[in-house]
């Protein structure tokens, strides 16, 4: 019993040194990027199997802030299990379904995690995590979009934008995340939990890009409250869903 109590916690310290290796040999890789890469996890808080998927978005969110920037987007087909979770959004899991056709799933799942659009695994899954971001950091070319302004009125956020690629066959798309709420779930898979869920996307706005027009708008939800922090975030993307250029920008309240 003793021995294999030795062997188990050797084990965990063993994973915990190349998790903890890992994510330094990725942080030295991509301290030269200049073009983050974007997570897109599909969750729920009626998904038991959703948290650690959670707070390991949460933990990449603050590892590299300037390098990635991740977005938690809450689908509804949990919502029957018994608890409605309040940042659901039947448009996500309609996302959710236009990459599962794109990547030829017969199914979606959750907790998912797509890597710049372009290709998916379990979003608690650390290692393949790491792994991949520090693949797509390798090689990682300028920012071809930034934001040139950002303005705060009336409940509507306007900006501006410029492209520094062709435009053809791409869409920007602008997108509201909450950068953190806690909530108690009383009924479902989670009963009695208390979950932190980070950049949950609260809105999001295609537009089509053109050689004029440069500026655009979000309306900011009534379910965002006066006490949350914001960010933009605005991504240009190909028509296959393909992400090319991304940039973030807090809100100011």
């Amino acid at each position: 019993m003793i021995k294999k109590a030795i062997i188990l916690s050797f084990t965990f310290f063993a994973l915990s040194l190349y998790t903890l290796y890992t994510a330094n040999e990725v942080k030295s890789v991509i301290q030269e990027n200049k073009n983050p890469i974007v997570l897109e996890l599909f969750t729920s808080q009626g998904c038991s199997s959703c948290p650690p998927a959670d707070v390991l978005l949460k933990q990449i969110k603050n590892k590299f802030p300037n390098d990635v920037i991740a977005l938690s987007y809450h689908v509804d087909y949990w919502d029957y299990i018994g608890w409605k979770d309040p940042f659901s959004n039947q448009a996500h899991a309609k996302k959710q379904r236009e990459y599962g056709r794109k990547f030829d799933q017969r199914s979606i799942y959750t907790p998912q995690l797509v890597i710049n659009g372009k290709e998916h695994f379990v979003g608690s899954n650390s290692s393949i995590l790491y792994s991949k971001i520090k693949e797509y950091s390798i090689g990682n070319r300028e920012n071809p979009v930034e934001l040139c302004g950002v303005e705060l009125s009336n409940g509507t956020i306007s900006f501006s934008y410029n492209t520094i690629e062709n435009i053809n066959d791409k869409w920007l798309r602008a997108v509201l995340v909450i950068n953190e709420r806690e909530t108690q779930v009383k009924r479902g898979e989670n009963k009695n939990r208390t979950l932190r869920n980070s950049n949950i996307v609260v809105a999001e706005k295609m537009i089509e890009l053109n050689s004029y027009e440069r500026e655009s708008f979000l309306t900011i939800p009534d379910l965002v409250t006066n006490t949350d922090e914001l960010t933009l975030v605005v991504i240009l993307e190909t028509q296959n869903h393909d992400i090319v250029g991304a940039v973030q920008k807090p809100i100011g309240r």
